[in-house]
């Protein structure tokens, strides 16, 4: 098949049927505190790992009761993600810097920048977009390896991260509605991580 465009590929993915399982964002509770710990975890790991840590944090997933936990304990309950010893300190520098200067999640969710989040450690532009998309609800498109590795397949690659996105996003907006990109986004990067699932391509 041929993909020239974005647009292409966004069709050819709603075709199969992928998220006819999933939530509606795709992302497991979008629009929760839930998404900026997640998206912490499952770097340099598998989404099943990281929902065994969620799990063990489920009495602690709110900004307020996460800032309070124990940093020990937080290592203790991320294991199953790896990298607990990185990414328990990361988490709780990150959640309580919200909290300082954000006051509350739903006040982060309105006002954080995209710059805002790439100036925390261990923010890069994946984790970044997959915060504002996924748990502040923005229309940014999230470009992982799953994505590159699909474009690759149909002879699409760049040298940047936002050359990805620029692709990406310029080529679907146009053919929805602005109230729609957030929504489109989401389910497009869901599509492209669900068909490599498929694929197979990553073990």
């Amino acid at each position: 098949m041929l993909i020239s465009s974005a647009f292409d590929l966004y069709l050819f993915l709603e075709k199969q049927n992928l998220l006819q399982d999933a939530p509606p964002l795709w992302w497991p509770n979008a629009g929760s505190f839930e998404v900026v710990v997640g998206a912490i975890l499952t770097q340099n790991t598998t989404w099943h790992n990281v929902e065994q840590s969620l799990s063990n944090l489920e009495n602690y997933i709110t900004l307020e009761k996460f800032c309070l936990l124990d940093e020990n304990k937080l290592k203790e309950k991320i294991k199953p993600s790896g990298f607990y010893n990185q990414k328990a300190p990361r988490l709780k520098m990150l959640t309580c810097k919200i909290q300082k200067e954000f006051g509350s999640f739903q006040n982060f969710q309105k006002n954080v920048t995209r710059e805002w989040l790439l100036a925390q450690k261990g923010i890069g532009n994946e984790t970044a977009d997959a915060i504002l998309c996924y748990g502040c609800l923005r229309a940014e498109m999230v470009v992982d390896t799953y994505t590159k590795r699909l474009l690759k397949m149909y002879g699409i690659e760049f040298q940047t991260y936002d050359a990805y996105k620029y692709f990406l996003q310029e080529g679907v907006q146009s053919h929805f509605p602005i109230s729609q990109h957030h929504s489109v986004y989401a389910q497009f990067h869901g599509m492209i991580v669900e068909y490599n699932k498929k694929l197979k391509t990553f073990k």
